[in-house]
């Protein structure tokens, strides 16, 4: 077969794995023949491909970002756009197509399945959130690289006697934040899931410098929504998916509290360090994984469907239900941190 490949949305580490993985096994032991398509739908709706040889994705497995480049287009959005999609996948003679992409990506694959497409999808997205899969890839990685930086924070945090608003990704979710923040042991953690309660946070904050912490480490996912409510956004502008660019909810935070409390307070936001550099070999694994997976789905003839983990095991779901909401952080995770906060 003769297999179009590409990779939206948001970069994250693992993608090149999964591209690795597709293209090997399909090539040893199918004998198929690969199209990249580039920067993501913007590629196949604007014909930029290039040719996914052996000799192209030797040596990617452990490379962050993605060979074939990303981008946030919404085909859907672009009068004429998902005819020129398909029209441009028959003039490179595709006969199916694996789209690498969180929930916003899978939408276009599975609009363009409904229109005849043969395609399938992988999940990916470093917030976690993509419903039906226990796990996306990139993900380890990102709390690995956010549990690291809190690490650091609690030494000069803790030298200077201050508190330190740490904002990471998560924009519907608060997988990263959760999980980061207690790794690092984080004082409060503050998810889009669960308003927040900034004189709560405040108390705690006091609790730990009368009990001996002199400083205080504040984790808060950048979707969180703020006291006076809604999001922190810079500028106005949405993208094509209509989502308004987030930042600056954790210096916003630190304001709240140094006037609150009267600590120094400073914040930091670790934005798209958490998206860059080598994967985990955790990711590197779950995107081998899924990789294999997505192309024994293409030749099994199961289109319209998205390869998920449940448990160990990789199985897979229709696109349709994995875009149909987001998976966000439950009551029995929030229980977590409840069980880890003093009474005050």
């Amino acid at each position: 077969m003769r297999v179009g490949l590409l990779t939206g949305g948001g970069d994250c580490p693992g993608l090149n794995a999964v591209i690795h993985a597709v293209v090997k096994k399909g090539i040893y032991h199918y004998g198929d023949e690969f199209v990249g398509f580039l920067e993501g739908w913007r590629g196949v709706l604007e014909n930029l491909t290039t040719p996914l040889t052996l000799e192209a994705v030797d040596g990617i497995l452990d490379q962050g970002g993605t060979i074939l480049r990303t981008s946030r287009t919404n085909v859907r959005k672009i009068e004429g756009g998902i005819e020129k999609c398909i029209a441009n996948l028959k003039a490179n003679k595709i006969d199916a197509l694996i789209a690498i992409g969180g929930d916003d990506t899978q939408s276009v694959t599975n609009a363009l399945v409904k229109a005849g497409v043969p395609g399938v999808g992988v999940p990916k997205t470093i917030d976690n959130d993509l419903y039906g899969t226990d796990a996306c890839f990139g993900f380890d990685t990102a709390v690995s690289i956010a549990t690291e930086a809190i690490d650091r924070l609690h030494t000069t945090a803790e030298a200077h006697n201050r508190v330190i608003v740490c904002e990471v990704m998560g924009r519907d979710a608060g997988w990263i934040a959760l999980t980061a923040g207690v790794a690092g042991g984080a004082h409060a953690i503050l998810v889009p899931e669960k308003p927040i309660d900034i004189d709560h946070v405040c108390k705690l904050l006091k609790y730990n410098h009368d009990h001996g912490k002199k400083y205080g480490i504040v984790v808060v996912a950048e979707g969180a929504k703020l006291p006076s409510g809604g999001q922190a956004t810079v500028g106005g502008k949405v993208d094509s998916f209509g989502h308004a660019r987030l930042g600056g909810i954790a210096q916003a935070l630190a304001e709240l509290i140094e006037e609150k409390t009267g600590y120094e307070t400073r914040s930091v936001n670790l934005g798209h360090t958490q998206r860059g550099g080598t994967p985990t070999a955790y990711d590197r694994m779950l995107s081998t994984r899924y990789g294999l997976a997505a192309i024994d789905l293409v030749h099994q003839g199961n289109f319209g469907r998205l390869v998920v983990l449940r448990g160990t095991e990789i199985k897979d779901i229709p696109l349709e239900e994995a875009i149909s909401k987001n998976r966000t952080v439950d009551e029995h995770f929030l229980e977590i941190l409840n069980g880890l906060e003093p009474k005050v």
